[in-house]
């Protein structure tokens, strides 16, 4: 019997190992130990994760309630002034694009999205509706009237342009027109160079050396705050100088708006007269075209386009019908 022992103690071992290697076995086992009790045992406190609800779309628009309707506010302000050519509406779209997007959101089209939108690495939308829709709107704006973004909705572009109106016109520098249309091209420079170097190394740190709009977070070291003023003090000399020749968001919208539906009207005056290029502030009219990478939707050369005194179009046409009218009366008389 003492002798047998050793081989009932081997049949055991290799009927343990057969069941081990038994899929059916090993997979009932493992339903036993998922079992209630075993879990208790091996979590008896109760730390075990529980799943995450997805909210629903109507639990996300009711908690960021106010952020949406802030918003929606400051976009139908600056479609209004948009669409009545207003000067005062769209200086009041200027200081409620610096006081709410600048100074209490902080929030601005920046490069970083850029970034993210090459990776396919956006912000959740769960938590970020508020910038979902804001990022819509640019977009859409941009494709169906051009950079309407730059000329009324960018905090930065709106404080720069609010400065432009009390700075003295004796402080300016004109740019000459052929230097003017090559320096358009930095900025598709910079944003090229931007993403490329973001794609290289998948650093994004480097957002703040090519754009400012981290000054409204007030929040960088005393070396940038030097180079900021300093490209404040040129924007006082060069007129929209960051925004012209060297925003890579700029230059992003650029491109988009080669794609834009609803383009400014020209007259066939337009040829040959001068007034709306003398008049543009951002470079973006070149004899009777209009650029629509460059042009920004400022409204000026649409106003002075309707204006029936100034433009030579309405003039024309107003001293045609007084000939004619002459003609006319001096026939019937």
């Amino acid at each position: 019997m003492i002798a047998r022992a050793p081989a009932r103690i081997l049949l055991l071992l290799l009927v343990l190992a057969g069941w081990a290697a038994d899929p059916v076995l090993a997979q009932e086992a493992a339903s036993e130990t998922a079992r209630p009790e075993a879990s208790s045992e091996v979590d008896p406190w109760g730390f075990a994760e529980e799943e995450e609800t997805v909210p629903t779309f109507g639990e996300m628009v009711r908690a960021q309630a106010v952020e949406l309707g802030l918003f929606a506010a400051f976009a139908t302000l600056a479609l209004v002034g948009f669409y009545r050519k207003s000067e005062a509406i769209k200086v009041a779209t200027l200081v409620a694009s610096v006081g709410y997007l600048g100074l209490y959101k902080s929030q601005l089209i920046s490069i970083v999205n850029i970034f993210g939108l090459v990776t396919a690495n956006l912000p959740i939308l769960t938590y970020n509706l508020g910038w979902y829709f804001f990022a819509v709107f640019t977009v859409a704006s941009t494709v169906l009237w051009g950079r309407l973004y730059c000329g009324r909705v960018c905090a930065f572009g709106a404080m720069t342009q609010l400065m432009d109106r009390v700075v003295p016109a004796r402080l300016r520098v004109n740019v000459p027109r052929a230097i003017e249309r090559r320096a358009a091209y930095i900025k598709y420079a910079i944003l090229v160079g931007a993403v490329g170097y973001f794609l290289a190394t998948r650093d994004m740190s480097h957002f703040k050396y090519v754009e400012p709009f981290w000054m409204f977070t007030f929040q960088q070291t005393t070396g940038l705050w030097i180079a900021l003023g300093v490209l404040l003090v040129a924007t006082v000399l060069v007129r929209n100088l960051y925004c012209r020749f060297l925003c890579p968001v700029g230059a992003f919208l650029g491109v988009l708006s080669t794609l834009t539906v609803f383009r400014i009207k020209r007259w066939s005056e337009c040829k040959t007269c001068k007034i709306c290029e003398k008049t543009c502030e951002w470079g973006a009219i070149r004899g009777p075209k209009i650029v629509a990478t460059e042009c920004v939707r400022c409204d000026d050369c649409e106003r002075l386009y309707a204006d029936t005194r100034k433009c030579p179009h309405w003039i024309i046409l107003y001293r045609k019908a007084d000939l004619i009218a002459r003609q006319s009366a001096r026939q019937a008389g």
